[in-house]
């Protein structure tokens, strides 16, 4: 699953309905839920990460 730190756990968990978009920069950003507490969440994410939660199905992209 993809990753990201959730702010009101104040702790790294997974997200839940992930979706993916490109920024300018060239880097991904991962969008989603926390699976714990359901806040929304965050992750930049580098080029290869991201193309590899989309191969594995793990997020969808925006």
């Amino acid at each position: 699953m993809v990753q990201g730190h959730c702010m009101k756990c104040k702790t790294k968990r997974d997200m839940k309905d992930a979706t993916l978009s490109a920024t300018p920069r060239g880097t991904y950003m991962g969008k989603g839920i926390c699976t714990t507490c359901g806040t929304r969440m965050s992750a930049i994410m580098s080029k290869d990460n991201a193309e590899k939660a989309l191969a594995k199905g793990e997020a969808k992209k925006a």
